[in-house]
């Protein structure tokens, strides 16, 4: 009987919103007209232009692309540009990791491009579609009325938010159309914009009051220049010669780089990579496929250069310069060496979604080399790709780890490719299931595959030392002297990750080296093939295969310790693991019987062996991120260097980044650090209880120049003075309530009056100190505490 009540309530809640939705879309129409995408098709004016270039979309940028960018934006309100402003919101989700069937991307243009599309596809817009008028452009704005609803709650009158807020990713989203507006501002009078931050100030309110009550008029971009055009031209005319061999090294270019911002040689222009059914010359019309290597289902593909239209945010911009030495240097690698391509491969399944049979005319050695030369990008992407998003996404890796590369010179490197093309079929990757996965028994089908693969390398290292070989620090890609690729970090966030150039940090648990199939499956695996509008299904099983590489990595950094020392390691890695991990960890038919060929002088040999290979890679290391670089006096330096030594105690109980800003003596900007909280594990391993394998007694923290990381949890301001008394104070913390007493001395809470002030000096800091790699932080993972 009382679910039979209950039932009758829901319905009736939802008969009683859906007739004061249709109440309020009657009224509107009443009172504005019906709303018709031909009352916004009107012309910019050059002051209208000016005016939102110049005063509206700072603000904007400022104050609102914080929250509202990319995959993950709110509702899908992405403010970054004019095709997003006036597409709107929408009430679907894009990350939902408990649908059974795959959904339609609705990626912006892509999969849409006109106002009428996105309509259909049941965006709603944020500013006015009917009647244009002053009352109607501001009433019937959702944009104005949350904006507004902000400025009516007031100032806030206390540090942490209260319950009538939910800041957690998960959080059931509201979505309002305007014609539910009125109904949401009475059911949630606190989720005014931006939300549970401060307001805009009343001159930024007046400013967008004013472009809105006239219309809310964007300008369409600006065409680009003669001479970008020229150059656009020219690497268009490279990537889309007719000869096959041509064809397929743009094909591999394309699959590989699709997701940068291209830069061309000095330009501030930023441009994509995308398929088109037309050549150079004719307007663009882009294939939109899911994946970058699906069937475009034309006859010949073109490769076109569009210019990037959204603002910059950090979290997704991967930056790539297109430069004559690049091209000569990818000309070297792929197209020079002598092979021939009697025919394109196809874009079926099973081939077009493992890159060693499509690809595997390319000799290895140049697709190797292709990716070694903008390493932290390969890797990058998969952390800004679509697969960033969510704990399941990176819960697969380390805190922090260091990444080095097998030296692609190594004696066997002209059996690669016959031993690669042998094994391609081991090399399947998850993707081949399309969007649809069933992971268990996937998980048990690529478990096998991967065994088989790492059983026939085990055995091609054991001949290659047999031959000569020498398992040394030789084998470790220097970076051939110049190439700061060579040594990266990888920061994880909980469930958000970083990837750096350098060795930062103190030494780290355990570390990578990854050769070429690794680098290549972990793009096609995490970031070519991964479908963020994937059923469960296929996100759990990707997950569970990236365990297969991680393991592989660690595996190949274990081969140049002692034998003896390999099990011991893996052990402490994987301590309180399943037995079914460790069997396989463990398995001898995927461990390499091969001696290391290095001498230790220590009995600490992890630590030699990385400040051996730290020595071997010092030409070539970015020192950008060292403690060393701050505006600081030596006692504050020293604090700095003290804190990061620190294993549990008080930095247990820091978020993910805390973005510090430096002050002088008068309160003036100085410098900006991040501390970042490294979460110890006692394996990683599991997907679904995490809290049980952490280690807080073992956590530590990195602490480096500038910001690092692109979804801060907290803002800090700490005078160039207060700097050792601030260390000290972290170390000391005993609960949680020391570290609210730390942001009550130091903390710039979302809730402070300061709050927008600090946050546009650090992102002018950010930007002074990385032009080109910086861009706006995104603030949707700030703690309220």
């Amino acid at each position: 009987m009382a679910i039979m009540s209950r039932r009758i309530s829901l319905v009736f809640i939802i008969l009683l919103l859906t007739g004061c939705a249709v109440y309020a879309t009657q009224k509107m129409d009443q009172m504005y007209g019906l709303p018709s995408l031909e009352n916004r098709e009107q012309a910019v004016t050059a002051d209208e232009q000016a005016f939102f270039n110049g005063e509206v979309k700072p603000i904007l940028d400022r104050r609102c692309v914080s929250c509202h960018a990319c995959y993950d934006s709110p509702c899908q309100l992405k403010l970054t540009s004019k095709a997003g402003i006036e597409r709107g919101l929408s009430k679907d989700l894009v990350y939902d990791g408990t649908r059974l069937l795959a959904s339609s991307p609705t990626r912006l243009y892509m999969d849409g491009h006109s106002l009428e599309e996105w309509r259909q596809k049941g965006f709603n817009p944020v500013l006015n579609e009917r009647a244009q008028s002053p009352s109607g452009n501001l009433n019937g704005s959702v944009l104005f009325r949350a904006l507004t609803l902000k400025r009516e709650q007031g100032g806030e009158t206390q540090d942490v938010l209260g319950d009538e807020y939910d800041f957690s990713l998960s959080r059931e989203q509201q979505c309002p159309s305007i014609e539910e507006y009125s109904e949401f501002e009475k059911t949630h009078p606190h989720w005014g914009m931006p939300y549970g931050l401060p307001a805009l100030t009343t001159d930024e309110h007046k400013t967008i009051t004013r472009w809105l009550v006239n219309g809310g008029m964007i300008p369409s971009a600006a065409p680009l220049s003669n001479e970008l055009t020229e150059q656009v031209s020219v690497w268009e005319a490279r990537f889309n010669r007719d000869d096959l061999k041509h064809r397929l090294v743009s094909r591999y270019i394309y699959e590989h780089i699709y997701l940068y911002s291209l830069y061309l040689d000095d330009s501030d222009a930023r441009f994509r990579m995308v398929r088109s059914k037309t050549p150079p010359g004719e307007p663009v019309k882009i294939i939109a496929t899911r994946r970058p290597y699906d069937d475009p289902q034309v006859a010949r593909v073109y490769y076109r250069l569009i210019p990037e239209l959204e603002t910059k945010v950090q979290k997704n911009h991967i930056p790539l310069s297109l430069t004559e030495a690049r091209y000569a240097k990818w000309m070297s690698y792929l197209y020079t060496p002598e092979y021939k391509v009697d025919s394109l491969p196809s874009y079926d399944y099973e081939v077009a979604t493992n890159p060693f049979k499509a690809f595997g005319v390319i000799p290895s050695y140049g697709r190797y080399r292709f990716l070694l030369e903008h390493a932290q990008n390969t890797i990058m992407a998969f952390i800004k790709g679509p697969v960033c998003r969510g704990q399941v996404a990176v819960n697969v890796i380390n805190e922090q780890f260091w990444v080095y590369f097998m030296n692609p010179d190594v004696d066997y490197r002209n059996q690669m490719s016959i031993f690669l093309n042998g094994q391609a079929q081991h090399l399947d990757m998850p993707a081949e299931l399309s969007s649809n996965a069933l992971p268990i028994s996937s998980w048990i089908s690529y478990s096998e595959k991967q065994k088989d693969y790492l059983s026939a390398k085990a055995r091609l290292i054991e001949k290659a030392t047999e031959k000569g070989l020498s398992v040394d620090t030789s084998l470790i890609w220097d970076g051939d002297h110049v190439n700061q690729n060579a040594a990266l970090t990888v920061f994880r966030h909980f469930d958000n990750a970083t990837v750096v150039k350098g060795l930062v940090g103190e030494t780290p648990k355990t570390a990578w080296v990854i050769d070429y199939p690794l680098l290549e499956r972990i793009h096609y695996l995490l970031v070519a093939g991964f479908d963020v509008y994937g059923n469960v299904g296929h996100q759990l099983v990707t997950r569970l295969y990236m365990d297969f590489l991680r393991m592989e990595g660690e595996m190949n950094f274990l081969l140049f310790l002692p034998k003896d020392e390999r099990n011991r390691l893996r052990q402490y890695w994987y301590r309180q693991a399943n037995q079914t991990i460790k069997d396989y960890i463990f398995d001898d038919f995927i461990n390499v019987d091969v001696p290391t060929n290095i001498s230790y002088g220590t009995g600490s040999h992890k630590l030699e062996l990385m400040e051996k290979l730290k020595k071997r890679l010092k030409p070539v290391l970015n020192r950008r991120f060292e403690l060393t670089n701050l505006a600081l006096n030596t006692d504050a330096i020293t604090s700095l260097h003290k804190l990061a030594l620190v294993r549990g105690n008080g930095v247990r109980f820091l978020p993910e980044v805390s973005v510090v800003l430096i002050t002088d003596e008068l309160g003036k900007p100085k410098d900006v650090m991040s501390v970042i909280h490294n979460r110890a594990h006692f394996n990683i391993s599991s997907l679904l209880d995490e809290e049980d394998s952490l280690a807080p007694e073992e956590d530590t923290v990195t602490i480096v120049k500038g910001v690092l990381g692109d979804y801060p949890n907290v803002f800090m301001k700490v005078s160039q003075n207060d700097i050792v008394k601030w260390s000290e104070k972290i170390t000391t913390m005993e609960a949680k309530r020391d570290y609210v007493e730390l942001l009550n001395q130091y903390g710039v809470r979302r809730t402070s009056s300061e709050f927008w002030q600090v946050s546009d000096t650090i992102a002018e800091l950010n930007e002074q100190a990385r032009p080109i790699e910086s861009g706006i932080l995104d603030y949707n993972r700030l703690e309220n505490r």
